[in-house]
């Protein structure tokens, strides 16, 4: 018997049915050991040495696996067939060889681009070994990654408080979507006329011509920039008559696009299905997995993550069989389509997405397809199909036109096609986004016949305002191209670096646009003014060509890493160095239109609106950056970042917005605006109660009732059955909640703060109990130290934003660089503890101020908390 491991549990399961009893086929769930979330996984003074640890879940499989291998007769390795399977199945055998599984047992390496059962067992018969430089190309892009997030993020932490992480393809990508967002605030509307004649044959058919000359001079599509000028043209056309001077009909061809990558296949389910990236890639790996068809459980689609466009010769016989049999011999070309790769490296470049087999048309199988694993199915077997037929013939005709009148001339055009041969088009059309127009306004529409010479007549002369809009948004497919285009990420990484990029609040979706929120735009400016070069397009596209030149043999990955290192270190310590005051002029300048929005009275955008006198700029407080005034204490003058000019800041241009008055204190109730944002106020002074309006809610929309429901909390939903402690209700920093005894539980939406009953709010906090308690201010602690033995109270160890430290009632006492957390003991948490109280001129307190007995006894450590290195480790797992 031999082991197969493959990366997840239902490819295994249909694996195994196609190899029989002589084969075992285990998961690995993907990968199995990844790189610590803490400072030094990466050890470039070790000549990039690299730890690597496997966390509890995978160690169990790890164990399963090698207990199965010891009892085999080999090994054989069939994860995915890219850089990243390649990598797993190196992680496994170095694991099993640490475990002495192996021996000397034979191992082999395969790859099948489909599971279906020929592909399989072709796959088996053909074994090789792991691909050293294709994991070394890995090694390289990981460590990249990790020594990027984990040394660019504590300095954005430092200097730019409320910013998340940076990433070395992340922040690249987050730099197109504010580039984008610049372009649109900078851009100036440019005003331009286009003028139509509606006009008719002598057959009494209609049909519309644009101006395309006036008076001799030939106009492009903003040729008339005025209206003066447009009714001027205008008057002369309805005096004019109209002659047609030229008709000319050509044929045209089009080609089929190639079948899918992964980028394209993106960019078409949004357009056409309107699905995000991150879902498509979801459906289409179970596609690509195997679907129970009944009489067999077969991959209906080859592997999704890819750049290559080509499909394998037995793929293109059986796609042009297909066409033959469902379109008809005619729409079949005389020879195969081949299309060429745009990958630069060919050990990366595999067979396009396409169906695993053409003779499964979709409406043949929809009954055992989800709705979304049809559509997706449809549109990767038509695209595919599409891709091996006939080119579309059409006839394109342009009939130019002569008016004359009031000792004036005017040309004018009119354009239209009609398909003469359906080809591809009958299985496939391009959306219209992605298609290239043969003329310029694009017109498919068919223009009745017409002869040079004949007279046409005149039904009406339109002339119409237009003006020159900005550049779209992007949304996450057009992101995704861009890109693609530019060289920075590959298919395995697109979808999760724009998911990235919204789990870290820089960017969200409105109506399917990328719009940047103020963070995510400080974090470029940042990046821009002080780490230009690591965001730079280029930059990023040309190391992303030297991970595909380790792939393929060509350059050693640590002498890549070196010639990095040495610049970036540099470059960081350089910026360690920097002076908030500096950070912030660079940034005042560089977001000017974000940070002092034009004002519609035309005053000066940064003299304080309240003082009439200071100077507004950039601050950075605990929680992110607001604008603040320059005579700060004396003027309080605050606002978030981007409030001011979007609409919101209307209803604090004259101070606090009076909404009522409270019906039981009589005090009264306004809507203000500070550093944190929108909130609503009862009374004045110190005693005020105030309430933060949550996200989501537009200040504008709040009247006197919402206010009063806001300031009513925290609410009393009830006692709990149990222990008869209230149970309430509130919003906080983290989202609404329900609260009792000191265990938090979320609730899904700030409406359900002020309707949440008792029943589901005992539900709520049981439901948090069982998955692990109350959720305190603090990180979950990492350890458990025990008693302190002066005085008393828990001692614990914990991971923090700006890394591992030891807790002691309110004193947080870092532990020093380069100490594992983990091995820090009782005494040596106390007399850190002792140094940072001596230090902050604080006393050790116990709960009670008696001292207590130490217990000594170590309690088992809770899972490790989510702090610092995961915030960082994230932003670049997936670049």
């Amino acid at each position: 018997m031999e082991v197969v491991v493959v990366e997840s549990p239902a490819k295994a399961k249909t694996i195994n049915k196609y190899l029989g009893s002589g084969y075992k086929v285990l998961a690995s769930f993907g990968h199995v050991r990844d790189l610590p979330a803490k400072d030094g996984s990466v050890k470039p003074e070790d000549d990039f040495a690299m730890s690597w640890q496997v966390d509890t879940a995978s160690n169990k499989r790890l164990n399963e696996i090698a207990s199965a291998v010891k009892a085999a007769d080999g090994l054989i390795l069939a994860t995915d067939p890219d850089r990243e399977g390649e990598a797993i199945s190196w992680h496994v055998l170095e694991v099993l060889n640490k475990k002495k599984a192996l021996k000397d047992k034979p191992v082999k390496r395969v790859v099948f681009n489909a599971i279906t059962k020929n592909a399989v067992l072709d796959a088996i018969a053909h074994p090789r070994d792991i691909d050293g430089p294709l994991v070394d190309a890995y090694l390289a892009r990981r460590a990249l990654d990790y020594l990027v997030g984990f040394t660019l993020s504590p300095v954005l932490w430092r200097k730019l408080p409320g910013a998340r992480s940076a990433g070395r393809v992340q922040s690249v990508a987050l730099r197109l979507v504010c580039d984008r967002e610049t372009e649109i605030e900078q851009f100036k509307p440019e005003e331009y006329w286009s003028i139509l004649a509606q006009l008719k044959t002598a057959a009494e058919a209609s049909f519309t011509a644009r101006l395309t000359g006036f008076d001799g001079k030939k106009l492009t599509k903003m040729g008339v920039k005025d209206g003066d000028t447009a009714g001027a043209i205008k008057a002369m056309l309805e005096a004019a008559s109209f002659k047609v001077a030229n008709v000319e009909a050509k044929p045209v061809k089009r080609n089929p696009p190639p079948p899918f990558t992964t980028s394209t296949l993106q960019q078409a389910a949004s357009a056409k299905l309107g699905f995000a990236p991150a879902r498509t890639m979801q459906i289409a790996q179970k596609l690509y997995e195997g679907v129970d068809l009944g009489s067999e459980t077969a991959g209906l689609i080859t592997y999704m993550r890819t750049d290559g466009v080509q499909m394998a010769p037995e793929a293109i016989d059986s796609a042009r069989s297909a066409i033959g049999e469902r379109f008809g011999g005619r729409f079949v070309p005389e020879k195969p389509r081949f299309y060429s790769s745009k990958a630069k490296n060919a050990q990366e470049a595999h067979e396009a997405v396409r169906p695993t087999d053409f003779t499964r048309a979709p409406d043949a199988i929809r009954s055992v397809l989800t709705d979304e694993q049809f559509k997706l199915y449809d549109l990767i077997w038509k695209r595919g199909i599409a891709s091996q037929m006939e080119q579309a013939r059409l006839e394109r005709t342009t009939v130019d036109i002569l008016a004359e009148g009031n000792g004036k001339r005017a040309e004018l055009r009119a354009t239209g096609s009609v398909v003469t041969f359906e080809g591809f088009f009958a299985a496939y059309t391009e959306h219209r986004d992605d298609q290239k127009a043969d003329d310029e306004d694009g017109d498919d529409n068919r223009l009745p016949p017409m002869a040079e010479g004949e007279t046409c007549a005149r039904e009406a002369i339109e002339a119409n305002q237009h003006f020159t809009e900005p550049p779209p948004r992007f949304t996450e497919a057009s992101l995704i191209k861009k890109m693609e285009e530019i060289g920075i990420g590959r298919p395995s990484t697109y979808s999760a670096t724009v998911s990235t990029l919204k789990d870290r609040d820089y960017v969200r979706l409105d109506k399917r646009a990328l719009v940047p929120e103020p963070k995510g735009r400080l974090v470029t400016a940042f990046l821009q003014d002080f780490f230009e070069r690591y965001v730079e397009y280029d930059f990023t596209a040309d190391l992303e060509e030297k991970l595909d030149l380790i792939s393929d043999g060509k350059l050693a990955w640590k002498d890549v890493l070196r010639d990095f290192w040495r610049d970036f270190s540099a470059h960081v310590d350089e910026t360690k160095e920097l002076r908030i005051a500096n950070v912030l002029d660079a940034l005042n300048e560089r977001l000017e239109p974000l940070v002092f929005p034009k004002r519609e009275d035309g005053s000066d955008p940064r003299i304080c609106p309240k003082c009439g006198t200071g100077q507004l700029s950039l601050k950075l407080g605990k929680f992110g950056s607001f604008v603040g005034c320059s005579n700060y204490p004396d003027c309080s003058y605050t606002r978030q970042l981007g409030q001011e000019g979007n609409g919101e800041a209307d209803a604090f241009a004259d101070g606090p917005q009076v909404l009522g008055k409270d019906p039981f204190t009589g005090e009264e109730i306004t809507l203000r605006t500070g550093r944190f944002g929108p909130y609503v106020q009862r009374g004045e002074g110190k005693e005020a109660k105030r309430t933060s309006v949550p996200k989501g809610w537009k200040p504008e929309e709040i009247d006197h009732e919402k206010a009063l429901a806001l300031l009513s909390l925290p609410r009393d939903v009830g006692a709990h059955p149990e222990t008869g402690k209230m149970i309430s209700a509130g919003l906080g920093r983290y989202g609404p909640f329900v609260l009792h005894d000191g265990t938090y539980a979320n609730l899904e939406s700030v409406e359900e703060v002020f309707s949440v009953g008792l029943n589901r709010a005992v539900t709520l906090i049981a439901e948090k109990k069982a998955k692990g308690g109350a959720r305190g201010r603090g990180a979950a602690a990492l350890k458990e130290l025990g008693e302190h033995p002066q005085v008393g109270g828990p001692v614990t160890v914990h991971d923090g934003r700006y890394g591992p430290y030891v807790k002691h009632g309110k004193i947080n006492a870092t532990i020093p660089k380069g100490t594992d957390p983990m091995s820090v003991d009782l005494p040596k948490a106390v007399e850190l503890i002792a140094a940072r109280a001596e230090k902050a001129g604080k006393k050790v307190a116990g709960p009670s101020g008696a001292k207590k007995k130490a217990t000594g006894k170590k309690k088992a450590a809770p899972k490790k908390a989510t702090g610092k290195g995961k915030a960082a480790a994230s932003a670049s797992a997936d670049e």
